[in-house]
Formats: C-alpha cells, structure tokens, sequence
C-alpha cells in the first residue's frame, strides 16, 4: 500500500473542495484519521463492511469486541441508529455538539459487524467543523475509534504529522486539522441513568 494522503485542512473554515477529497476517499472504502473535538480519531463509513474490518485490523481488536463510536453531524437522524427517549434526548440536544460519546441502544439499522454482539452504539457529534462537514458530505455515520498512542505518557496522538508517519502505511488519508488534545470524550451510558463509564473532556452533570 503506498503512501496515505496527507490533507490539511483549516479547522475553522474547512475548504469544500479537500472535504470532498477526503469523502471520496471515504466513499471507496478508505480508512482515514481525523481531527474530533478531543483527539484525532480513526474512521470509515459505517457501510462498509471490509473499510471497518480494516479498522478493527489497524486496533488489532476483532469486530465483535471492539467498542466503535459513530459520529454524527446532528441529532436529526440519531433515531434510526440508537433508540432514545425524550428525558435522553434533551439531555444531548444541551451536551452536543461536544466531548461525549453517549452509549445507547442501538436500532436494526446498526450494521450488524458495528453492533455485532452488541445491542448499543456509542454517538458522538463532535464540536469540531472538519468532523462534521465530512459526516454531511458523507450522508451517513462515519465509524470512530480513538487513535492511541504508545506513549506511556501521552496516551493519545495529538501531532497529526506524527500520526502520519506512523500510519501512513496503513490508512488512506491523514487530515491535518491542527494539533489534537489529549483528552478523549467522556462516555456516559445513558441506559444506566448516565453512568459515567469513561471521565474524559465533558462534565455530563451540568446537562443532566
């Protein structure tokens, strides 16, 4: 596999024209990273189903254990993904766009290698332009996993030319959309009356 494309890309006023490029890219069954508003992520569209095992690869996680995200653009479409009630539904429609990924049940329309052993789907819609113009140009979830980082003391990548060296072997694209953080969402269960089950950037209880 050569080289993955290196697509930099202005966090504030994305240029249509590289969003595009990186949909394309996503579109053909392309693995690639991207800036959230916590750290880069890594990702594919939902649908395809050789893209995600690809991902699951990169991990070195098998599809059935893997705990995978979907970013989404806005909470309109959220219902044909995960089931959500109105007391839940406020509570993200305050918290999002932002730092959380919201653990719900998911809804048959989860393909199956996403949801495989499992009956929830985490959601995220990130507070991040690049992130959210891909998922609109996309039409559909983008698949999200974090991008770690073996660093002892960094636990995430936050340099995306660095993501690129270490990556460009193995994913189609790295955009760059500044430098990351280090702190990765906070996940709450919302099933479990919004456990918190990850503490990362997002208080949930100032929403609850």
């Amino acid at each position: 596999m050569s080289n993955a494309a290196f697509i930099q890309i202005h966090p504030e006023t994305p240029q249509e024209r590289k969003i595009r490029e990186a949909v394309e890219i996503l579109r053909n069954g392309g693995v690639i990273i991207y800036p959230t508003d916590t750290i880069y992520g890594m990702g594919c569209d939902i649908h395809n189903a050789r893209a995600v095992e690809r991902v699951c690869q990169i991990k070195g996680v098998k599809p059935d254990k893997v705990n995978l995200s979907f970013i989404c653009s806005d909470l309109t479409h959220i219902s044909d993904y995960a089931k959500i009630d109105t007391p839940t539904y406020k509570v993200m429609k305050k918290a999002l766009p932002g730092p959380f990924t919201f653990v719900l049940n998911a809804t048959s329309n989860v393909p199956k290698y996403a949801s495989a052993k499992k009956k929830t789907v985490g959601i995220r819609i990130p507070d991040n332009n690049i992130a959210l113009m891909l998922v609109k140009e996309l039409g559909n979830p983008i698949l999200s996993t974090s991008v770690r980082d073996e660093d002892e003391v960094i636990e995430y990548s936050t340099d995306p030319e660095l993501i690129f060296e270490k990556y460009k072997n193995l994913v189609d694209a790295v955009i760059d959309g500044g430098p990351g953080n280090n702190v990765a969402s906070t996940v709450v269960d919302v099933n479990n009356n919004f456990e918190v089950l990850r503490q990362g950037a997002g208080d949930i209880e100032q929403y609850l």
